[in-house]
């Protein structure tokens, strides 16, 4: 029978420092926010002598992750049928590496390579008993909860991973499906998919995206991420959303340490507006207004299984064909209570964002039939907030000029601070009533 390997020393080490050092770690990066943490209660640490074997290959499964020091991963290959031709390979591991992961799950079976320390080593290993504790219900959620208890925008922003730095959408006939993908949709799920590849300790505090291509909406995206940069404050990202083998959204997002000292600060402050209590929901004005008219089709279209509740502080009156100031106010929030996690609160946010944001440049141009597409959208992350209680979102649209329009956006919670700044140019085009219905391509 094959040996176990050598057992190493277990050592002492401080909780801190293994939540630091697991934090950097990929497959740590795409868990739940607190897997750290609960890693760092169950992990023993131990040091092996240089030239002691690890790991050896037969024995039981288990999780090292190699702290310090270097390893070589050894295994025979040979072709099929062909065993007299075996040749011996060998990997060397680095600090930040692991040994024991197929796929996107650990072994638990027999390892199928000797692991061996070419210097002294400091691993940290957990055992088969813990091994469940890389598998989470969601990227977003340790426990398992029933799809009727998740938010729909919570489900939307839950990404399958496919491996390291790739992950897929999900599509689910709950969803809001407007035959090309909304382009929050796009935004929220890169800006997922960048949040599970970075240290838990930072969080998105801005990011830049281009609408490159139409997406399909009844087609899974792949979000490709790259890791532009890791520093010791800050963090940088670049996602990639592909369909059809081809690009059709690029993101850049910066993230930084929770733990920086606090500096000057100053805002712009909240205008006065009428509470959410004391206006009606786009579900009120729906059940107002026939849904044959003009009016009751666009509450009717807001309303068509929106992932958030909105409140419109100025709804455009029935009828009127006045050109509008371009400024707008609406109280935003998810539909039903997100996971307590800030990176999910500031990805359903992103997602949000883009909801009745370029509506605010028809207001001016009264009855004109316009037609808006996004081109790009760039947000930045001000201060702590929660996506599902109440924000007021202060849109307004600077100028609109050569067929494209900008608009500003600003997001308040409801004791005043503001603690989320947006803008977004989208192309401006007028149609003929004829054609509505086509879809126009750049």
């Amino acid at each position: 029978m094959a040996g176990r390997g050598g057992q190493g020393v277990r050592i002492s080490v401080s909780k801190e420092e293994v939540v630091k050092f697991l934090g950097c770690i990929a497959i740590v990066q795409q868990l739940p926010r607190a897997s750290a943490q609960r890693l760092a209660e169950v992990v023993e640490a131990r040091n092996y002598g240089e030239g002691e074997i690890i790991v050896q290959e037969g024995a039981l499964g288990g999780l090292y992750f190699l702290w310090k020091g270097e390893a070589k991963i050894s295994f025979v290959s040979s072709p099929l049928g062909s065993e007299d031709q075996a040749t011996c390979t060998e990997v060397t591991l680095k600090s930040g590496d692991y040994f024991g992961y197929e796929t996107i799950v650990p072994v638990k079976g027999v390892h199928k390579s000797t692991l061996t320390a070419i210097t002294e080593v400091t691993c940290l290993v957990l055992h088969n008993k813990d091994a469940d504790l890389l598998n989470s219900a969601s990227i977003w959620a340790q426990q398992p909860e029933k799809d009727g208890e998740v938010p729909v925008l919570e489900r939307i922003l839950q990404l399958e991973i496919v491996k390291i730095d790739l992950f897929q959408s999900v599509t689910k006939e709950e969803f809001p499906f407007f035959g090309n993908i909304f382009g929050g949709h796009l935004i929220g799920q890169a800006l997922a998919a960048a949040c599970k590849t970075v240290n838990p300790a930072l969080l998105v505090h801005s990011f830049h995206a281009y609408f490159l291509r139409v997406g399909d909406d009844q087609i899974p995206v792949l979000y490709k991420v790259e890791r532009m940069r890791d520093g010791q404050t800050f963090s940088t990202r670049q996602v990639s959303a592909i369909q059809k083998g081809k690009v059709i959204f690029s993101m850049y997002s910066s993230f930084e340490r929770l733990d920086l000292p606090k500096s000057f600060e100053h805002q712009e402050k909240m205008p006065t507006v009428p509470s959410p209590d004391q206006l009606l929901s786009v579900e009120d004005l729906a059940r107002k207004y026939p849904p044959t008219s003009a009016l009751g089709m666009k509450w009717h279209s807001e309303t068509f299984k929106c992932p958030m509740d909105l409140k419109m502080v100025e709804p455009i009156k029935p009828g009127s064909k006045e050109a509008l100031a371009p400024w707008q106010s609406i109280w935003i929030k998810t539909k039903g209570k997100l996971t307590d996690d800030p990176a999910l609160h500031r990805c359903a946010a992103a997602y949000a964002s883009d909801w009745t944001f370029l509506d605010v440049v028809k207001r001016p141009h009264g009855e004109d039939p316009i037609r808006i597409l996004s081109l790009d959208h760039s947000m930045w992350f001000h201060k702590p907030f929660k996506a599902d209680e109440w924000l007021l979102f202060v849109q307004s649209s600077p100028c609109a000029s050569n067929g494209r329009a900008l608009v500003y956006g600003n997001f308040f919670n409801q004791q005043g601070e503001l603690v989320m700044s947006a803008t977004q140019e989208g192309l401006m085009r007028k149609y003929k009533p004829e054609q509505l219905l086509a879809m126009a391509k750049l």
